[in-house]
């Protein structure tokens, strides 16, 4: 019903898939898979090349965007999701401006980048800190955020993980003209 909703009024609904699946879990991927084309998603959004190899292979309908998770911070990268079929790169995190416009002046794809949210001390959310702290995985969705504590160390508290939250809203004209579509 809300892809429904969201179609009748002109927009578009993508899923977001981008974690890790473990081999156990590809059967029930297949069914999920299955659903999402069955409702009419616009686009699936991927980081794990056995669910990219998965949808390729039996749902060539499903539109493909690679996540930031891929960590797509060049142009080869880029050059790489074209290949394989994405239709949009989420750009990793890290860029600056004049790495988007080269990479825009080299690709055809769609081009999102993240204007808010944690600017994560690991490449574009590739942690294992919340796994290794607690047991739950950030790149399998359950992230505890840890990196945003306080912690002590020689004697002063700070915030040593995630010194700054990422905040490009002010930068959304020089991102539109970098080449970044949303």
């Amino acid at each position: 019903r809300m892809v429904c909703y969201a179609h009748a009024r002109q927009r578009k609904v993508f899923l977001t898939l981008n974690t890790l699946v473990k081999e156990k879990e590809l059967s029930h991927l297949i069914d999920i898979l299955a659903a999402v084309e069955a409702i009419g998603v616009d686009a699936i959004i991927i980081q794990d090349l056995g669910v990219w190899r998965l949808a390729r292979r039996h749902f060539p309908g499903l539109e493909l965007h690679a996540s930031t998770q891929m960590t797509i911070h060049n142009v080869a990268g880029v050059k790489m999701a074209e290949g394989m079929g994405f239709s949009r790169a989420v750009l990793a995190r890290e860029l600056s401006l004049e790495e988007i416009s080269r990479i825009r002046g080299e690709t055809s794809l769609d081009l999102e980048h993240f204007i808010h949210g944690a600017h994560c001390f690991s490449m574009s959310g590739q942690c294992s800190f919340s796994s290794w702290l607690g047991g739950m995985s950030g790149n399998r969705g359950r992230c505890a955020q840890p990196c945003r504590r306080r912690y002590r160390y020689r004697d002063k508290d700070g915030y040593y993980f995630s010194p700054n939250d990422l905040s490009a809203i002010d930068l959304l004209p020089e991102l539109a003209n970098a080449g970044v579509m949303s």
